[in-house]
């Protein structure tokens, strides 16, 4: 009988966010395709969310053990709130607290397993301090791309975001003022100074590091990350997931989209851990009802919250044309359907990327983070527009309505075909970049 085929154990290790979790999913699937076999670690309610997708997924029998991570008992943040999506706003301190409280846990974990290697996230620079304790290699793997990682990192090490050497990337006033902001609650983490934008993680990552994206959209951006970080950086493809099996999730949704003309829809979706003010809401109400486009709005609240609200009566106005969405979405199918013309988004870097791989120029309105760098790549690159805002980011009706008459129907023909061009590159890197990534943790592995 033949011998079986070594292979390289992976701990794979995501920040809490389901925006982290499911990229790190699409690649560890790819991976223990390869020959590796993965332990997934992450707490328990995330694991079910990642056990639902992996049971949904007939295509494929995974390599992937699911390593369950216990937080820390806290009064204030019981285990369904393990996790950023739905978790109220006021609680994400505590979440983030409480993530970094488990460092210890998380020590023992790579103790008894002794993976050959650790693929770690962002938020967590003691995981690679943990698997260095052991002799485990680590590898940073960042579901932003290189034109935000090297803006970030240009900003921290020089201290002057102006001088970055690509124009097309600036922060505006209110956007530096609100990144300041946001950030602060970061200020409790352990080891801080080698958190996110003070790019420690990178340091502590072997010789190379992990982005999900391709060489082939951001090849400029991330040849100035290498030089920055001393990494070489290795893409993973953009590891989109699958829309199949939504579809029979969202049939109603999707009847609803069946009925409507091609390229006539607009999808307006702000991702699971982004929530608008009411003026927010009502500007955008106001723009849809100025301009005759069908529309899907998946309109959510934050937990603990009041639901989303619209103005009165708008929903009966547009009835016609328009359905909004108080929960989920099959996001990956409606975007994939040929009556969607547009993606109104908050400009994640995964619903960039996804709105490009299923050939849907994109309607930017940036919240917070990497977004606002996201927003001013996709108007570089010709894939879409940014909704105008004043000096305060404020931004009214009219402007959406601009932005959305730009994008949508036969006006957008040159977005759409450069979004084509964008699909072409990121098609004909998909296998070989996970070929390069395959090739490139195997050596590390075999250092061990």
């Amino acid at each position: 009988m033949a011998a079986e085929k070594p292979y390289s154990r992976i701990l794979m290790f995501p920040w809490l966010a389901h925006g982290h979790v499911f990229p790190f999913l699409e690649l560890a699937k790819k991976l223990s395709s390869r020959n590796f076999h993965i332990y997934f670690c992450s707490t328990s309610i995330n694991l079910d969310s990642v056990k639902t997708n992996l049971n949904s997924d007939k295509d494929s029998s995974y390599s992937i053990e699911l390593v369950e991570l216990n937080l820390p008992p806290l009064p204030d943040l019981p285990p369904h709130y393990h996790t950023n999506k739905n978790v109220p706003l006021h609680l994400m301190p505590l979440l983030l607290q409480a993530f970094q409280m488990s460092a210890p846990v998380f020590a023992d974990i790579i103790a008894k397993l002794t993976p050959d290697l650790l693929i770690y996230d962002g938020f967590q620079p003691w995981a690679a301090k943990a698997a260095a304790a052991h002799d485990i290699p680590a590898v940073f793997f960042s579901i932003a791309n290189s034109p935000s990682l090297a803006f970030f990192h240009h900003m921290h090490t020089h201290k002057n975001p102006e001088s970055f050497p690509y124009n097309a990337i600036r922060l505006r006033d209110y956007e530096m003022r609100d990144l300041i902001e946001q950030s602060k609650y970061m200020e409790q983490v352990k080891d801080k100074e080698e958190l996110g934008f003070a790019f420690g993680v990178f340091r502590l990552s072997c010789e190379i590091v992990l982005i999900k994206s391709c060489r082939g959209i951001e090849e400029n951006y991330a040849d100035y990350l290498s030089k920055l970080s001393e990494r070489k950086v290795l893409f993973t493809g953009v590891l989109v997931k699958k829309p199949e099996d939504e579809k029979r999730e969202g049939l109603e949704i999707m009847k609803w989209l069946g009925e409507r003309s091609i390229r006539s829809t607009l999808y307006i979706s702000f991702g699971s851990e982004n929530y608008l003010s009411k003026e927010q809401m009502v500007e955008i109400a106001k723009g849809l009802e100025e301009i005759d486009v069908n529309f899907i709005w998946v309109a959510r609240a934050p937990a603990g919250g009041d639901a989303a609200e619209l103005p009165e009566g708008f929903e009966g106005r547009t009835r016609e044309r328009g359905l909004v969405v108080r929960g989920w979405a099959p996001q990956g199918a409606i975007l994939a359907h040929e009556s969607v013309g547009a993606f109104m988004t908050h400009c994640g870097w995964s619903s960039i990327s996804e709105s490009t791989w299923f050939g849907v120029p994109v309607v930017g309105l940036p919240l917070k983070y990497d977004q606002t760098v996201n927003a001013r790549v996709a108007v570089e690159a010709g894939i879409g527009v940014e909704v105008a805002r004043g000096g305060e980011g404020e931004f009214d009706g009219g402007a959406v309505a601009r932005a959305v008459g730009e994008v949508i129907g036969e006006g957008g023909e040159g977005f759409r075909r450069k979004v084509g061009d964008w699909r072409k590159k990121m098609e004909m890197e998909e296998d070989g970049a996970i070929d390069e990534v395959v090739k490139e943790l195997s050596r590390v592995c075999g250092k061990k």
